[in-house]
């Protein structure tokens, strides 16, 4: 048997193996545990991942290229970088715009950025972390996205930005955000882990958040929209930021050659850079201050595979969507919670169903008795941002960040709102479950 031979066997036994004790899903029964999400994958994903095992490259190498060249074109854009989590997503999408590359425009310290309180930390991290300041506005309920008419009382002139997340796959008002921005000569980055899939209707066609932007960043951590384990990716139309994320991702190198090739260019040894000597190895030339957030080619192996199951995925979260919105309604819910609402001219890939408890409802009571019964519930992650540990400090100093008006309906869902799951892997057995013990809460 020949090596070639041998891998097929074993690629073989392996797609035996994960159809023999891993796809054989126990039938839901009543009393079993729900959860808000969880992988969905088939054997394609685990051949791919003992496939790559098997090469022993580990890090980035073709699978992270036929990854990268998958997304761009399922998207729609030219350029895409894998990364190894959506955080590190969100910090080199953040970071890209602070490249001296980008002249007058590029982000400083002090210099300000609008985006919400009501979401998950990582959106505003990279700001703080960077000496920006975010200028926090508030969102909107039903839909939990940020208040477009709060736009200009946020802008002062040292507005570089706007970064926001789709909240949920629901996606934020594109149009009124995407020309507040192109008005005032401002970035906009999508924060687009959420909503992987999800669609709004751009000059009347119908494009993928994360596009319409400057730069989109998604996450793959197992109940997002597909799944690498870990893993997240940026993605852009602009040569000039590709370049300042992938320098960013690699190091800070100046260098574009890929894991293992050295000299593409042609020029590696006869350049002049910075004070460097003459004909410094270009492999080690740094034009920014870097990280190593590189994803590996086991991650992107089992991406390739989730790539082509994207469709079907979103499909059946707008189908799970619809079923419990429906049933909801009829049962009368709409009395003790408000309903989410998808942002006008769009079609979400819903990640999760949120609710918010109505004057007299107590979200700890049916929290805990859906919790109680197994159904795991999530919060719309920090509520309010600016009223955890983290903001101690800058509370106590009142430096660092800014409020654009009140945060009214922030505080509200901080205090009132929580979320259930719809995603793929969801029976009618399970969905008629969560419906039934929401219904027995009253």
């Amino acid at each position: 048997m020949n090596e070639k031979q041998a891998r097929e066997q074993i690629l073989e036994l392996v797609k035996d193996y994960c159809e023999t004790y891993h796809n054989q899903k126990k039938e839901y029964e009543q009393g079993d545990r729900i959860p808000y999400a969880s992988r969905v994958y088939d054997s394609e994903e685990m051949v791919n991942l003992v496939d790559s095992a098997l090469e022993f490259w580990l890090t980035s190498g073709r699978y992270t290229a036929e990854f990268e060249k998958g997304l761009s074109e399922f998207l729609g854009v030219e350029y895409c970088a894998l990364v190894n989590s959506g955080s590190s997503a969100n910090l080199l999408a953040f970071m890209a715009l602070t490249s001296p590359l980008l002249g007058e425009r590029a982000i400083g310290r002090g210099d300000e950025v609008i985006t919400v309180a009501a979401g998950f930390p990582t959106t505003v991290a990279p700001i703080v972390q960077y000496g920006a300041v975010p200028v926090f506005i508030d969102v909107t309920i039903p839909q939990y996205n940020l208040d477009v008419s709060m736009l200009e009382k946020a802008l002062s002139d040292r507005t570089k930005a706007v970064m926001a997340a789709h909240t949920l796959g629901n996606p934020f008002d594109l149009k009124a955000v995407r020309e507040f921005c192109d008005r005032h000569n401002l970035w906009l980055i999508e924060d687009n882990c959420d909503a992987l899939g999800s669609t709004y209707l751009w000059n009347g066609e119908e494009r993928f958040t994360g596009t319409i932007g400057d730069i989109g960043t998604s996450s793959f951590y197992p109940p997002h929209h597909m799944t690498m384990g870990e893993g997240g990716a940026v993605y852009t139309n602009n040569a000039l930021l590709n370049k300042c994320v992938k320098s960013f991702r690699d190091w800070g190198r100046d260098c574009v050659c890929v894991s293992g090739q050295d000299n593409m260019c042609g020029h590696r040894f006869d350049g002049q850079y910075g004070e460097l000597p003459a004909g410094y190895d270009h492999k080690y030339v740094y034009s920014h201050f870097g990280y190593n957030l590189k994803a590996t080619d086991l991650q992107a192996a089992i991406g390739c595979a989730q790539l082509k199951k994207i469709s079907g995925f979103t499909k059946r979260r707008q189908e799970n969507f619809n079923y419990l919105k429906e049933q909801l309604i009829e049962k009368g819910m709409e009395k003790y919670f408000i309903l989410p609402k998808a942002c006008p001219g769009s079609m979400p890939s819903w990640f999760g169903f949120m609710l918010t408890c109505r004057e007299g409802v107590l979200r700890n009571k049916v929290v805990q008795n859906l919790e109680n019964h197994k159904i795991q519930t999530r919060m719309l992650f920090a509520g309010n941002i600016t009223k955890h540990p983290c903001f101690d400090e800058m509370r106590r100093t009142g430096q660092g960040y800014r409020v654009a008006g009140e945060l009214t309906c922030t505080d509200q869902i901080m205090k009132d709102t929580f979320w259930i799951g719809v995603y793929p892997g969801m029976t009618q057995k399970m969905l008629d479950e969560m419906v039934s013990v929401l219904t027995q809460c009253f």
